[in-house]
């Protein structure tokens, strides 16, 4: 318990006397560049010089300041603006009426180090009053600053926890667009994020897809690139390699120079800084790296000082993304002649042995600048820095409740965090036109122009705008750009390529190269049946049913047509041996006929031999339903025509051969069996025969009959048109009948093959009914395995073949005899009895 209250008394007098502690100063003050006292003061940082010489840090003695050389003449002149912004509205009588604006600035020299080093100064001051105690605030109201994103993170988080707000003129990082880490900042500039994607949309619009891509190792660079790498993969763009390095990283340029110099891209995306951006293209001027087309971002891309006669080899016909240039009217003259004589006190004492007397000296190397101005027009954050310095002066003027007439009231304390505050409020419009305020991150709308490096016919160069990027506008109108007005890499007016694998042209896929980007692939030509119809297709689409590709693979025709055609050789072979049939049949009609009164045409049935002519004309003009295009009609006439005709043809042969059997038995003692049948028996039978396939046949084509079909399954290529049977079940009754009657009518045939008379027909008929049989047997595998067209001249040839062998057979042993052998045609001869028997 009592060593309780020791502890608490010990802290309670340690707090005392921290509390009664007076401020002060470790080491050597900071003393600003440039300042002037006010009501309010506004800090600001810039990188007035770019280099700077490090003391030696081995500890033996106490370090010596830094020191920074190698003017840099783009933040010089921010530092003018914000000075000549200030006094702007110190003149106002209408914004601050009676307040005076003061200002701090101090040169960063383009190191951290220098930077947090100014910060420490600008927060702290230069000097205490005597007594004066730490009170944790600062005179500072708001700070214009930094000019590069990592120089600018520093700053805000060692002013975060005071609340001092921050506005930056050009810190255009991603990260800082975070609230919960920087609260307190805010950027006249807009984030990265727009920059990034802009310059994916330059590259995709350009139709490169093949790119390096280079940064500076800080926040600027780093998130820059990732996001610009981000949208690139999105828009199929390709990058062949992401390289960085930092000012102080030597070793490090050398191996990125290398690796541009080795390289296939021929398009660089140049996420730079200025300064590192300065290093880079003087390493490749020395190396002589020529024909790279470079794509910059707003850090560098409208820099005077990198546009030389020598630099413009390797830059000429740069493109990149660039603030808004703004004319300020007075401030070409301002820099010369009223800011030597008002605010740069080194100006005209020399020898100043004042507290800025160091200063002095060590920035006598600015005086140089005292009367050149030609740069003036080219800045182009100048803007930013006026629109930052006046959005400060808007936030006090609404914080001291300023009126125009009567003034502010200056008697308000203002703490940081009301500025903070004010700022989110902030909405105006500065006197060139710009409309400011501040979005939920602290940044502004996003507006580029597009700028191209051009040298004019007096040799003299410029940037000339070619596009812009307006991130207020819908996306579809945010991005412009006019490749008719640029000049490309080396001076060429012809867009320069910059692809991994030339594009697939139509009738080709991509088709990507293992372990390498995908904007690497070769050509494939699309399988048949398949076409690409644009350039670079991932993939080729398959042609509907009844269409195929064309010989390019590039559109998709319809198939070719495939059926058995009156005009190809095919059918005209076939209707010439069907008509010759027919007339072979016509000529043996009209011969027999002529002889009717003969006995070997009266011989078994005249009547049945006409019938059967009549018949075998049907069969061969049947085939002709089978040529042509199918139709629906073709396709029920063709089966139901064959079908009917060839059993009328076997009925009648049928007919002749019972009419053969019973003549034979007639001649028997006591036969009387051709009573039984007779020419009229014989004209029932066949008509009865022929009516079963006629039943049979409407039997079909009422349950399911034979329709044109389009076979694309055989041919891929083509389609053919085919007649379907409908029913197979209706189809192979309609053979099967026709083979059962031919098999009956071949077993009595060969029954009577033997009898004796000199003039056997059953021979004959036996004969045709063989060839009969055999045509149509070998015709199932033959009908069953041919393709497409094939098919039905296989059918058509059975029809033939078969028709030819009843008509051959048949007939031709009788019109021998009627033409060659008259003697013969005799009924005494044909009653009468051979010597010699055939067997």
């Amino acid at each position: 318990m009592l060593f309780f209250l020791y502890t608490l008394l010990l802290f309670h007098h340690l707090q005392t006397k921290v509390e009664n502690t007076l401020c002060r100063m470790m080491g050597e003050p900071k003393y600003p560049l440039l300042s002037k006292d006010g009501d309010v003061t506004i800090g600001g940082f810039f990188p007035v010089h770019s280099k700077e010489t490090l003391p030696s840090f081995e500890f033996k003695q106490k370090p010596q300041s830094l020191s920074c050389y190698s003017v840099n003449i783009r933040d010089f002149r921010l530092a003018q603006i914000m000075i000549f912004a200030i006094e702007e509205i110190n003149r106002s009588e209408s914004l601050l009426p009676n307040v005076s604006i003061g200002y701090r600035i101090y040169d960063t020299c383009g190191s951290r180090l220098s930077s947090m080093s100014a910060t420490m100064g600008l927060m702290n001051g230069p000097e205490f009053s005597v007594g004066e105690t730490c009170n944790g605030q600062s005179s500072i109201h708001a700070i214009i600053g930094e000019t590069e994103s990592s120089a600018t993170v520093i700053l805000s988080r060692t002013t975060g926890p005071f609340k001092i707000p921050v506005i930056s003129h050009s810190a255009s990082c991603e990260c800082l667009s975070n609230r919960k880490n920087y609260p307190s900042f805010f950027r006249t500039i807009s984030s990265d994020y727009h920059q990034g994607r802009a310059l994916a949309y330059i590259v995709k619009h350009l139709g490169w897809s093949w790119v390096g891509a280079v940064n500076s190792d800080n926040d600027y660079g780093n998130g820059g690139m990732a996001i610009f790498l981000n949208t690139a993969q999105k828009e199929g763009i390709c990058v062949e390699y992401s390289v960085k390095f930092y000012r102080t990283e030597p070793e490090k340029l050398k191996k990125v120079v290398d690796i541009i110099k080795k390289s296939t891209a021929k398009v660089i995306v140049a996420f730079v800084s200025f300064l590192e951006m300065g290093l880079l293209i003087e390493q490749l001027t020395v190396q002589n790296i020529t024909g790279f087309q470079i794509i910059g971002v707003e850090g560098w891309i409208t820099s005077k000082n990198y546009i030389t006669s020598n630099n413009f080899r390797v830059l000429g016909g740069s493109l990149g993304l660039a603030l808004r240039k703004i004319y300020f009217e007075g401030f070409s003259d301002y820099v010369i002649k009223a800011f030597w004589d008002t605010a740069f006190s080194c100006s005209h004492v020399e020898g100043n042995v004042s507290q800025y007397a160091v200063s002095c000296i060590r920035y006598q190397d600015l005086l140089a600048l005292k009367n050149y101005n030609e740069d003036v027009p080219e800045h182009r954050y100048s803007s930013h820095v006026y629109k930052a310095v006046y959005a400060v002066a808007h936030a006090l003027h609404n914080l001291l409740k300023c009126k125009e007439q009567e003034g502010c009231d200056k008697n308000l304390a203002i703490q940081p965090q009301q500025v903070v505050d004010a700022l989110k409020k902030v909405n105006f419009t500065v006197k060139f036109g710009d409309h400011v305020w501040f979005d939920r991150t602290g940044a502004t709308i996003a507006h580029y122009e597009v700028v191209n490096w051009q040298q004019d016919s007096d040799r003299s160069f410029q940037f000339k705008p070619v596009g812009y990027y307006d991130a207020s506008l819908p996306p579809d109108q945010s991005f412009v750009l006019n490749t008719e007005n640029i000049i490309w890499a080396g001076g060429h007016l012809k867009k320069p390529s910059s692809v991994c694998s030339e594009s697939c042209p139509p009738g080709t896929r991509k088709a990507g190269q293992k372990g390498r980007p995908v904007c690497c692939y070769d050509c494939i030509p699309c399988a048949e049946g398949e076409i690409s119809n644009e350039t670079d297709s991932n993939n080729c689409k398959q042609c509907p049913g009844e269409y195929w590709s064309n010989a390019e693979k590039n559109k998709c025709v319809l198939k070719a047509v495939e059926f058995l055609s009156f005009t190809e050789v095919m059918g005209i072979v076939l209707v010439f041996f069907s008509l010759f049939g027919v007339g072979l049949t016509v000529l043996v009609a009209i011969l027999f006929y002529s002889k009717k009164d003969t006995p070997i045409v009266k011989a078994n049935n005249s009547e049945l031999s006409f019938l059967l002519l009549f018949s075998l004309t049907l069969c061969f003009l049947c085939s002709l339903t089978f040529i042509g295009r199918p139709t629906e009609w073709s396709c029920m006439l063709r089966h139901t025509a064959f079908g009917i005709t060839f059993v009328l043809c076997i009925s009648c042969v049928l007919g002749k051969t019972i009419v053969v059997l019973m003549a034979f038995k007639a001649t028997l003692p006591g036969s009387n069996v051709m009573k039984w049948f007779g020419p009229k028996q014989q004209r029932l039978s066949v008509l009865a025969f022929t009516l079963i396939q006629v039943l049979i046949c409407i039997l079909w084509l009422t349950i399911s009959p034979p329709f044109p079909y389009k076979n694309m399954k055989y041919y891929k290529e083509k389609v053919i048109i085919e007649c379907s049977l409908g029913s197979t079940t209706g189809f192979w009754a309609v053979l099967g009948y026709i083979g059962l009657l031919a098999f009956l009518c071949f077993i009595l045939a060969f029954l009577a093959r033997t009898l004796p008379d000199n003039f056997n027909e059953a021979k004959f008929i036996t004969f045709s009914m063989l060839i009969f049989c055999a045509v149509w047997i070998t015709f199932i595998p033959a009908y069953v395995s041919s393709p497409g067209k094939f098919t039905v001249a296989v059918e058509i040839f059975a029809i033939l073949a078969s028709s030819f062998g009843l008509l051959v057979c048949i007939f031709a042993p009788k019109c021998y005899i009627i033409l060659f052998k008259p003697e013969q045609n005799t009924k005494q001869h044909m009653m009468g009895k051979t010597s010699t028997k055939t067997h």
